[in-house]
């Protein structure tokens, strides 16, 4: 990866100007002549600039989320928005090729984001595509000591997740932004630059002032594109992932470590199709095998380094093998029911345990059907989410370990509370870039992720060392998770999407 050369020059009116080393490559679209109100930005470097109400930079998953959810919205609804990505694919209507196997980038939705997706009208694109409910999840360790599972009935739900291929969320979101009344336009770019002045007074520029003088009076961000392009825009919002641009850029800071972990991705096969969530906690980190329709599943497997380079160029049937092992009695037994009940039993007295609870070996895999990714694992929060026209969603504010698939779910309620925040600000008259009215998006999602965050990393931590005493401890709760009601309602109902701590509330 180039690095970017970042300046700071301090301005004659106090402002802070941030410039980037432009890496620019010449991309042109002509304008849209459908009957759609979505455009594709032509370069004219010599034009000011368009101006927009909202710039989102990142037209990723989490990004579109934000337009769609805006769409959906009376007083967000004809809002003019930009979305800002060099990914040819937006351009696309139909980018989901019917037949293929599963793509091995996957999302495991919760009940909340589902309600999210259907109140943006994206879900309903979502069934028409390959997804897979499910309605039950075994979890246990190599050690043999416990485990859990959970049902949907246990909460009187239907289902506890969905696993949805990335670019079918994606692909979904972005249908209902192309047939909504926002005024949106794509610019196939990148973000080199953006600036930002003081406000000051409009007074003296007439009845509509320019967009130049709009920018210099502070009430527009100036953002310059790697096509030569200039959009101004009254909010920025940063979709742009982990390595955030406009978070850089805004100069906001991050905290967080990376793990000495990566994990391997892949879709599997099997000889019928399976319906549960199944993840199984090894020494070197959780293997997750997630349903995805049509005979399919999805591998989520977290190890060291070094192993995951080994078991991502080892052939295909020794891959296989060593996934049915993990997900077997590879490592360690099986969980004994009766007699990990009769061990712990001093926490929950006498149960009764019924055919549902009892421990089931996971379906075989048969096949490899995709290529294995691998990337490194890290946890990052930043510091604030907003600033002066500047607001952080999804991976940009922050980034979880995978192993409850909770990454998206976090930032899809990103989206669902910036889109709350800016139509409450649009109701009162407030000006959409204005801190004070970011605050409290940020105020509503910083503590939920936060808490979100010190449960997963918690978790991976407790999982990273093999010890007796905590082997005992991990058990423990294993069987109350399993066995104690109201413990394992409260567990459900916190990783649906509810912001109240299971232990806590």
């Amino acid at each position: 990866m180039n690095r970017v050369l970042v300046r700071k020059l301090s301005s004659n009116v106090c402002g802070t100007k941030i410039l980037r080393r432009t890496c620019s490559t010449d991309v042109t679209h002509k304008v849209s002549t459908s009957g759609s109100n979505e455009s594709f930005a032509k370069r004219n470097p010599t034009d000011d600039g368009p101006q927009h109400d909202i710039a989102i930079v990142g037209g990723g998953m989490v990004g579109i989320a934000l337009a769609a959810s805006l769409a959906s919205k009376p007083l967000t609804k004809h809002l003019n928005v930009a979305i800002i990505d060099n990914n040819p694919l937006l351009g696309r209507k139909n980018i989901i090729e019917k037949g293929n196997p599963p793509d091995p980038r996957v999302s495991t939705v919760t009940p909340a984001t589902i309600s999210f997706l259907k109140a943006t009208g994206a879900w309903k694109y979502i069934e028409e595509q390959r997804h897979a409910y499910f309605d039950k999840m075994q979890v246990w360790d190599y050690t043999g000591f416990g485990y859990t599972r959970y049902n949907a009935n246990d909460v009187h739900q239907d289902v506890l997740g969905c696993v949805v291929e990335n670019k079918v969320l994606q692909s979904s979101q972005l249908s209902c932004v192309q047939e909504s009344d926002l005024q949106k336009t794509i610019y196939p770019a990148r973000l080199n630059a953006m600036d930002m002045l003081p406000s000051s007074s409009l007074t003296g520029l007439g009845e509509v002032p320019s967009t130049t003088d709009l920018f210099m009076r502070g009430r527009l961000a100036k953002l310059e594109l790697s096509d030569g392009n200039s959009v101004y825009a009254k909010l920025v919002v940063g979709a742009d992932g982990s390595k955030s641009q406009v978070r850089e850029l805004a100069g906001i800071k991050t905290t967080g470590w990376n793990y000495s972990q990566n994990a391997i991705i892949c879709t599997v096969e099997h000889t019928f199709e399976n319906y549960t969530a199944w993840q199984r906690f090894l020494p070197n980190g959780p293997i997750a095998l997630l349903p995805i329709g049509d005979k399919f599943s999805n591998i989520v497997w977290t190890m060291d380094p070094k192993e995951a380079s080994d078991r991502k160029s080892m052939n295909e049937d020794d891959f296989i093998k060593a996934v049915n092992d993990a997900l077997d009695s590879g490592y360690g037994p099986h969980p004994e029911t009766t007699s990990s009940r009769d061990s712990l039993s001093w926490l929950t007295g006498n149960v009764t345990i019924s055919t549902k609870e009892r421990f089931e070996t996971p379906p075989r895999v048969v096949k490899l059907s995709s290529e294995r990714m691998m990337f490194p694992l890290s946890l990052r929060h930043a510091k604030d989410y907003v600033s002066k026209r500047v607001a952080l969603v999804g991976d940009s504010a922050h980034t979880v370990h995978p192993l409850a698939g909770q990454g998206v779910n976090l930032g899809f309620a990103d989206a669902c509370a910036l889109s709350k925040a800016i139509a409450e600000g649009i109701a009162l008259g407030t000006d959409i870039g204005e801190a004070n009215l970011l605050k409290r998006y940020e105020a509503e999602r910083k503590p939920a992720n936060m808490a979100m965050m010190a449960v997963l990393d918690g978790i991976q931590k407790m999982y990273s060392v093999d010890f007796g005493p905590l082997n005992a401890l991990r058990a423990a709760a294993f069987h109350g998770a399993h066995y104690i009601s109201p413990l394992k309602k409260r567990i459900i109902s916190y990783a649906s999407g509810e912001q109240a701590l299971p232990l806590f509330s």
